[in-house]
């Protein structure tokens, strides 16, 4: 019996420890409802106490403050001409938009209210797209959403390429921007440990890192109450209301070019890429130092897709239907990993406000800055298809490029070791 009343107690006592480390969770963070249309459900944001984390509504700051210079941009000949005048409707956009701008008036229909920029009136939708009920319904959210442009921040960083020395000195010179979903913690760990390690390299070069989130679908668990308290305890991650989806991939790297021109604007370079990308850090370094200024201020460089056209296979999650957008490709950057030239943000910022939102986010990145007039540039050190099976346990084979696509955490932390060994000859 005294067993028991031993064993009670202490379940007792246990219960109670967990009730109180429960409270105090919830007392440090504030849970408030997302802003969004009505036809979205809703959940709840977060705000965290760091001054380096602030949970932000639309009102208290929204990056429409940073005004896209779109009359003072031209877009290239060589776009126009890649991209012909057609029926479908993507094609009829761009168009339009660039008979507009031509004109000297606005080119751009985006809507800055978050809460009423999506296109709920299905005629009209229909009218325009006249197959438009057979489209994927991912497509089918994409099209209603394309002037939504000004997410709601959940998660904000806007210290992040302020020295801790100086708070005046922000010349960041290599900001690693990479694509995440919430619950993919293991994989930002494993780039956190390796090659995207923050710091000051060789020469003085300071290096940050970033990680781009949107919101969970609803269906799976609430990482509200995790992301805050990684946020906090890292520092890097960005975080947006809206869906993650291979569709929104676009607007996510819409909000990049945003938070980066208004709290990173003196970077030098940005590597945007995935999560399960490997990255030799130390030669992608060596290799912007050796660039000359003036290509360094217009790069664009990674592994290019020259002569690609849309996939019109419905079961191809890079599907997109004839009557969407009816061209070829222009040569663009594979979005596992790219890098860009600072000085190209706000240019392609502004030509994104010209250019309509596209599907996928990599072509899209290709479409501006080609409309800019820069044109992607190949190199053999990104490998975004990976490199041959009997090559991929070979160290010295992933000591002389830059990236690779796909690694898994663990094969990360096993291919930085090696390349970094001091045993390793090559």
């Amino acid at each position: 019996m005294r067993r028991i009343q031993t064993f009670i107690a202490m379940v007792l006592l246990v219960t109670l420890v967990l009730i109180f480390f429960y409270s105090t969770l919830h007392l440090e963070m504030t849970y408030s409802h997302r802003a969004g249309p009505e036809d979205v459900p809703r959940r709840p944001g977060l705000q965290a106490k760091d001054h380096n984390v602030k949970r932000q509504t639309p009102k208290q700051e929204s990056f429409t403050t940073l005004h896209p210079d779109v009359h003072n941009v031209s877009v290239s000949d060589s776009l126009r001409q890649t991209i012909s005048q057609n029926g479908a409707y993507w094609n009829r956009l761009l168009h339009s938009a660039l008979r507009n701008l031509d004109k000297g008036q606005n080119p751009s229909k985006h809507d800055s209210d978050w809460s009423r920029c999506r296109e709920t009136n299905p005629e009209l939708l229909q009218t325009n797209v006249h197959d438009f009920t057979s489209y994927p319904v991912l497509f089918q959210d994409f099209l209603q959403g394309m002037n939504c442009r000004s997410p709601p921040v959940l998660i904000n960083q806007p210290n992040k390429c302020m020295s801790g020395e100086r708070k005046g000195d922000n010349q960041t010179f290599l900001l690693f921007a990479i694509k995440s979903n919430p619950g993919n913690f293991e994989r930002r760990q494993a780039v956190r440990e390796t090659w995207g390690r923050e710091g000051t390299y060789q020469s003085g070069l300071r290096v940050h890192t970033v990680f781009l989130l949107g919101s969970p679908p609803l269906d799976d668990p609430d990482l509200s109450p995790l992301l805050s308290f990684e946020a906090r305890h890292f520092g890097d991650i960005l975080q947006w209301d809206f869906h993650e989806s291979l569709l929104n991939l676009t607007l996510k790297m819409n909000m990049l070019l945003q938070w980066t021109l208004k709290y990173c604007p003196r970077v030098s370079f940005i590597f945007s890429g995935d999560d399960d990308v490997f990255v030799n850090s130390l030669a992608l370094l060596s290799y912007l130092q050796s660039l000359e200024p003036s290509k360094a201020s217009q790069l664009y460089v990674g592994h290019v897709i020259s002569t690609a056209s849309p996939l019109r296979d419905p079961k191809s999650k890079y599907y997109i239907p004839l009557s969407f957008y009816d061209s070829p490709y222009p040569a663009y950057a594979g979005g596992g990993g790219f890098l860009i030239s600072g000085a190209l943000l706000q240019p392609l910022y502004s030509i994104s406000h010209v250019i309509p939102f596209f599907p996928i986010d990599d072509v899209y990145t290709g479409m501006c800055l080609k409309a800019v007039g820069v044109s992607p540039e190949a190199h053999a050190g990104f490998q975004t298809f990976d490199v041959k099976e009997q090559d991929r346990e070979n160290l010295c084979v992933h000591k002389d490029l830059i990236l690779i696509h796909q690694r898994s955490p663990q094969q990360m932390k096993k291919l930085w070791k090696g390349i970094h060994s001091p045993l390793l000859t090559c």
